[in-house]
């Protein structure tokens, strides 16, 4: 992870990269005029680089309207197209953390996820968003209307019935040909309301583990697949490590983040961090299954909120669930009496976890299970939270991830999957070749024989 930095001054280009807070309560950060005279300066430099070419399709965008300009400069676009760069970002990150070479402390200053969010955040003030958009963003909202009883049948039939996905696209713009997710009456928070792990009093840390674990469920995990919580929690207390669930959670704020609605991400974190500070305090470690999430609590939420002491100590203690078995290995902590092997592995590696400067820490965990190869791949899925599932974005959404499908094509694995389950979704809907995506914790799961 970069480092955050509020008040140090660096010299030169040459030290670490770092990221300046998010100063989003500033009034300046919503003045239109100021935005523009930046969104020109950096795409300006960005113009003049081009080395972000084939991260996402912000910068072809971009790029384009730069080279059909009457100048073929930044000056010659319209001002009012500088929008179709910004919704074309989906503040992945890695333009910053893989690509620039201008980020801080060179003297440029360029954070480009930065300036897109604040963009988008000066088009959520001033009502600029589809009512789709706040509605696909409602994680929790959807969820819980989508599970109750008789309405979670409905809504599933729904949403694989072909006449109803027209009216969809025609109502919404919601593409037809995207993957919805299932929604499930059974969540996870209802399969393990009783459960309460045993041997409390033989907690064994290791490294920066404590040996312990409140797992954060996530929207996702909870409403939709609930089954990739359960394989964490089976693998963990195979491993000796006492699962529990957060008492309570709300949405993490990263569907709201990426809207640009930034007060909604302010309320989730108000609602989350006490909780997870309690817990941490208590001697739990925090483990979430959706790169996403925990990306919301190690990068973005500090980003927004440097000053919150309760922030800082949820980014220190969250872990990533392969990160989290990888420093147990490390200290011979983890068990390794595997009963099955796992084959070949396609395996694509999230852009939300790639940027958490972990490592490849699922593919190193899953090498461990004798007869087991992994070809991993480092590419976008294009699937970046509620982007792929838009009318106006779905086709670009499919061309950014083919070569992952392609990929995982050509190795015809025993086994595709990624740590991401809407990333694993999205390659089933390039493959359409009727095999479904298993997460990384199942194919674990399936390895221990548990």
């Amino acid at each position: 992870m970069v480092t955050t930095v509020s008040e140090e001054k660096r010299e030169g280009s040459l030290g670490a990269p770092f990221r300046h807070p998010l100063d989003w309560r500033n009034p300046e950060f919503y003045n239109e005029a100021s935005l523009t005279k930046e969104l020109e300066r950096v795409f300006d430099i960005c113009h003049g680089c081009r080395r972000c070419v084939s991260l996402c399709n912000a910068f072809p965008t971009l790029f384009d309207l730069v080279d059909n300009s009457p100048t073929q400069e930044v000056d010659g676009v319209k001002k009012n197209d500088f929008v179709q760069v910004v919704d074309h970002c989906y503040l992945c990150d890695l333009c910053f953390m893989t690509k620039c070479p201008y980020v801080p402390p060179h003297e440029w200053n360029v954070d480009f996820p930065h300036l897109m969010l604040r963009a988008k955040a000066v088009k959520f003030k001033n009502g600029d968003v589809k009512n789709r958009d706040k509605l696909l963003t409602s994680t929790d909202t959807v969820g819980k209307l989508a599970g109750i009883p008789v309405v979670v049948q409905t809504v599933n039939a729904a949403n694989r019935s072909p006449l109803f996905r027209k009216v969809l696209d025609k109502t919404l713009g919601v593409h037809p040909d995207a993957i919805l997710p299932e929604y499930h009456h059974d969540t996870l928070r209802k399969r393990a309301k009783h459960h309460q792990s045993e041997n409390l009093n033989n907690v064994a840390s290791a490294g920066r583990t404590r040996g312990q674990v409140a797992l954060f469920a996530t929207c996702y995990g909870n409403y939709n697949e609930p089954q990739s919580g359960q394989d964490l929690i089976a693998i963990f207390e195979h491993n000796g490590i006492p699962v529990r669930l957060a008492q309570k959670e709300y949405c993490c704020g990263m569907p709201k983040l990426e809207l640009g609605d930034l007060e909604a991400v302010s309320r989730a974190k108000d609602a989350n961090i006490p909780v997870l500070a309690r817990l941490i305090d208590e001697g739990w470690d925090i483990v979430a299954p959706v790169p996403s999430c925990v990306l919301m609590f190690k990068q973005e939420l500090p980003l927004m909120f440097p000053d919150d002491p309760h922030v800082m100590k949820v980014a220190r203690a969250i872990f990533d669930p392969f990160e989290y078995l990888s420093l147990r290995h490390k200290e011979g902590m983890l068990k390794t009496d595997f009963k099955n092997s796992l084959g070949t592995i396609s395996y694509h590696v999230p852009c939300h976890q790639r940027v958490q400067n972990i490592g490849l820490k699922t593919r190193d965990v899953l090498n461990l299970v004798p007869g087991t190869k992994i070809e991993t791949i480092e590419r976008c899925s294009g699937h970046n939270g509620t982007y792929a599932v838009k009318t106006e974005f779905h086709k670009t959404s499919m061309k950014i991830g083919k070569p992952v499908f392609n990929r995982v094509q050509q190795a015809n694995s025993d086994h595709y999957s990624s740590d991401c389950p809407m990333a694993g979704h999205q390659i089933e809907n390039g493959l359409r070749n009727g095999k479904q995506p298993e997460h990384p914790l199942s194919l674990l799961r399936l390895a221990y024989g548990i």
